[in-house]
């Protein structure tokens, strides 16, 4: 394994937990913008419609996807500027 690569995990680590909070922050203000309550609906909640519960789910996935590819490849990328190899 390469050391840029090993080196890298615990930088993945962090930056992986740091999209996760900035994706769920993203959400809740997407999901409050488009109109609707301040809380997205749980699968569980059995007043909620299945309509609302599948389009929160689809928005979320989406916004998670998104900001984890951008805060990898922001990542890697800033890798390879200090240390000249690409961690994959």
């Amino acid at each position: 394994m390469k050391a840029s690569k090993v080196a890298y995990k615990p930088v993945a680590l962090v930056l992986g937990a740091g999209a996760g909070l900035l994706a769920g922050t993203l959400f809740k203000q997407v999901w409050k913008l488009a109109g609707h309550e301040d809380d997205a609906p749980d699968a569980m909640d059995e007043e909620r419609r299945w309509r609302e519960i599948l389009l929160a789910a689809a928005i979320q996935g989406a916004i998670f996807a998104l900001v984890k590819a951008a805060v990898e490849r922001s990542g890697a990328v800033a890798v390879r500027r200090m240390s000249g190899t690409w961690p994959a």
